[in-house]
């Protein structure tokens, strides 16, 4: 048993006792077993989301601009601003924070920032979706709830997956990395029809 210290110095020529051998096995084994059923899950259980991550570009705002001032997401919040602006469908609670429909294409916009998720989707169960999103301040972790994905959205990266709703009703869209004071009340909405 290793629950005294070895009565011989040199402890590391003495021979493992026949427990500690089988321990060890096990964990070996167990460990194998977890590290193939990473992939197995990934493909076989779809378990994670297939997903693409692109740079957003500083915006253009001319030549006598300094670019070190530049936000680096006023780029992807004027695109979901024009998103917005153009599939509004109609504005829920006191604050008016618009409910937006996605379009033919399927591409359907979200932005993090503190503390909220801008803007409400409405989806269509069995009809697939191209979410883009992305953070304007901090990292954020986009939740969907009660299902069981989580993307981690980073300021000036825009992330991209597909999703297909197979039930109808209210989701709850929560941040899951801790991003500040008010971190408790960033929420949002997705409405599958």
């Amino acid at each position: 048993m290793a629950i005294f210290p070895p009565s011989e110095k040199v402890w590391w020529n003495e021979p493992v006792e026949r427990t500690e051998a089988l321990w060890i096995g096990i964990c070996l084994v167990w460990a194998m077993i977890l590290f193939f059923m990473m992939p197995y899950w990934h493909i076989v259980g779809q378990q994670n989301l297939s997903n693409e991550a692109y740079k957003i570009p500083l915006a253009d705002q001319g030549a006598e601009s300094d670019p070190s001032q530049r936000f680096v997401g006023e780029a992807y919040e004027a695109k979901v601003e024009a998103y917005v602006a153009a599939n509004t469908i109609r504005e829920e609670g006191d604050t008016g924070i618009p409910v937006v429909k996605a379009t033919d294409s399927g591409d359907v916009y979200m932005l993090g920032r503190l503390w909220d998720w801008y803007p409400i989707l409405e989806l269509e169960k069995g009809k697939s979706y191209r979410f883009h999103l992305s953070s304007l301040d901090w990292l954020h972790g986009w939740s969907l709830q009660p299902t069981n994905i989580n993307i981690q959205v980073h300021p000036g990266y825009e992330m991209i997956f597909n999703v297909t709703p197979t039930e109808t009703g209210e989701f709850g869209v929560v941040c899951n990395e801790f991003c500040g004071i008010g971190h408790h009340n960033m929420l949002g909405k997705i409405y599958v029809k």
